[in-house]
């Protein structure tokens, strides 16, 4: 049966424009991808509680010391470097039941589940409010963020791999980026709601918002489950001569591109993580500007990885390398922070603005470029090695220089402002600065490193894996 014009002409278009419409194959429909994605939103919302709500929550109405609250917050990094380990073992399983992934995301999720269901009581007994010593509290919230961390990597890791083990070649970059669209949306609606329920804030209503999040999360990833993977019979038999971690380790990074396009992908996401948490200060602090003109930033931000999401496109239906396109929105970067710089002795909002703009511009187009190659080192087989592996990377580095740049700030401002540097440096905006100019060297680096990877040319590639729309999208 042949498709008339009009038909021919629509579907050009959904696939052209409609997000995720070309994500979708034979071996996996779009509503059955959608059903899927919804362990991303576990993960997104479990992220709002640990990093947002909490965060804030225990420092402010709570009365807890900040650096206690930071070092809690960031025991979910502990987890990050393992998601390569998490990723082969779930390769590998074998199971009574015929199933490689789902034991893995099942675990996961009960590991999400068990944190949060502890964690409001610690927070009770750890500002007195509950019963036993306050230490007891302190061990339970480590313990409970542990649990939720290892609990999201793990989910988080088996879940992207068994859905490129569903989709087809053509199509499993697009799933990837649709399941990180997926965790975007995750992370946009819990802000949202977590935020409406605890305007009028009361412990028994963080007990009940955490407690509620715990019971959302199981429910939400059964749902994700339900009949995605099916059984194989091969997955139930021991397997005497399997390979050890170490050994499929090796074989991976030592295969061309892998370890340099992971280098790149860790200096680049350092690059662009130092400054999330200095951006608005800086503004405000240094350039005076209102709390409404400084959370206008993060929209700017948003507003510049969508355009460097279309040049990238654009470029990338023209075939272009996307080694090269993470090259250039590594270049982007560097103009970026160079104005932010500048923001400071011009006292320009505007020049302010314009930088984050181009943060996000630049972050956008190095973030589709390594999200493609990096899926091109994916084989057959190993999906869960080589997604974990990226996730690792980019993750640690990622969370490592957050740390990193607010630590650098608060050093180097303090020292500037005693006049350790001479009278012309004795300002705030100095450690700022500093920041700043390590990400650009951070970026700089990140150049260096993928310039051999753009004269060598990604094996050749259907039409389908060259068309790249709002579906590769990558968060």
């Amino acid at each position: 049966m042949t498709l008339s014009r009009t038909q021919a002409f629509w579907i050009r278009i959904g696939n052209r424009f409609l997000p995720f419409a070309d994500a979708a194959s034979a071996e996996l429909p779009l509503g059955r991808l959608l059903r899927l994605s919804l362990f991303q939103v576990s993960v997104g919302m479990a992220a709002v509680l640990l990093t947002g709500t909490l965060n804030r929550v225990m420092i402010v109405e709570l009365g807890m010391s900040a650096s206690l609250v930071a070092l809690m917050v960031s025991l979910p990094l502990v987890f990050a470097p393992l998601r390569a380990l998490i990723g082969f073992k779930s390769d590998h399983h074998s199971s009574k039941l015929g199933w490689k992934r789902v034991p893995y995301i099942w675990f996961g999720s009960l590991l999400q589940f068990g944190g949060f269901a502890i964690l409001p009581f610690a927070l009770l007994v750890m500002t007195g409010e509950g019963h036993g010593p306050a230490v007891f509290g302190h061990a339970g919230a480590a313990l409970a963020f542990l649990m939720v961390g290892a609990g999201m990597h793990t989910t988080q890791t088996a879940g992207l791999a068994l859905a490129t083990d569903i989709a087809s070649a053509d199509t499993r970059p697009r799933v990837v980026a649709l399941l990180y669209v997926m965790l975007l949306i995750g992370v946009m609606l819990s802000a949202l709601v977590i935020g409406q329920l605890l305007n009028d804030f009361t412990p028994t209503r963080l007990v009940q918002i955490i407690q509620g999040a715990a019971l959302l999360t199981v429910v939400l990833n059964m749902v994700a489950l339900w009949k995605q993977e099916a059984r194989s019979r091969a997955a139930t038999a021991e397997q005497d001569n399997r390979p050890s971690f170490g050994e499929v380790w090796h074989l991976f990074i030592t295969q061309p591109r892998t370890k340099r396009l992971l280098c790149a992908v860790g200096l680049g996401a350092a690059a662009f993580s130092m400054q999330d948490v200095l951006l608005e200060p800086y503004g405000g602090q240094i350039l005076g500007l209102s709390v409404g003109a400084t959370t206008s930033l993060t929209g700017l931000w948003a507003m510049g990885m969508l355009g460097g999401f279309a040049l990238a496109a654009q470029k990338l239906s023209a075939r272009r390398d996307p080694h090269r396109l993470a090259s250039i929105g590594a270049r982007f970067g560097v103009a970026a922070f160079l104005l932010i710089i500048l923001a400071a002795p011009m006292q320009s909002g505007a020049v302010l603005a314009i930088g984050g703009l181009l943060i996000g511009f630049g972050n956008g187009m190095f973030s589709v470029g390594t999200l493609t190659a990096a899926m091109a080192v994916s084989d057959e087989g190993r999906n869960g090695l080589a997604l974990g592996a990226w996730g690792a990377v980019q993750a640690t580095c990622a969370g490592l220089a957050i740390a990193i740049g607010a630590i650098a700030r608060d050093v180097i401002s303090s020292a500037a402002v005693a006049q350790s540097f001479g009278d012309a440096l004795a300002a705030p905006a100095t450690g700022y600065a500093f920041v700043y100019v390590a990400e650009i060297l951070l970026l700089l680096g990140t150049v260096i490193v993928l310039r051999p990877l753009v004269a060598r040319p990604l094996t050749p590639q259907t039409e389908a894996q060259k068309r790249f729309g709002l579906s590769e999208f990558p968060i």
